[in-house]
């Protein structure tokens, strides 16, 4: 038993369209099941983040892209990508609005350990610049980030 703050107020006593507003605005997520659009292209799944919140620029995507190697797959259809492929275009999308927490839900399972290192800079850089917190649930791999703290369950 605890309890969960955010904002300085115990998370029960938030309405549900309070919680929705921080969803909105404070966390970035990456979920397990990645939530992507099979349809649209790479590219438009991640632009439909990046032109809701305005925050990141085509170049500033097409940069994110290179650094996880899937620049190439941008006009590809969504569908069509496999699914460590599709986890990196997540990743992306995920980076593409600003948060105070990041969280990320077995982000790297189908990925290597090259293309999980370069995820793992390109997370923390995003997290430092936005002076943001991460959250990460995964099954017991031990990534390449510094943690303040390691939760294991």
């Amino acid at each position: 038993d605890g309890t969960v703050l955010v904002k300085n107020k115990n998370i029960k006593s938030y309405q549900s369209d309070e919680l929705a507003e921080i969803r909105q605005e404070s966390l970035s997520i990456v979920f397990q099941d990645l939530r992507l659009f099979d349809q649209l292209t790479a590219e438009e799944n991640i632009l439909l983040k990046s032109d809701l919140k305005k925050h990141k620029t085509a170049t500033q995507i097409l940069e994110m892209a290179k650094q996880l190697g899937v620049d190439n797959l941008l006009k590809k259809p969504c569908g069509t990508l496999s699914f460590g492929q599709r986890q990196r275009i997540a990743i992306i999308r995920s980076l593409c609005q600003p948060f105070d927490f990041l969280l990320l839900d077995e982000p790297f399972s189908h990925l290597d350990q090259v293309n999980i290192k370069a995820a793992t800079q390109l997370i923390t850089a995003e997290c430092d610049a936005q002076n943001a917190g991460l959250i990460i649930v995964s099954l017991g791999e031990d990534y390449f980030f510094s943690y303040d703290k390691k939760i294991i369950l």
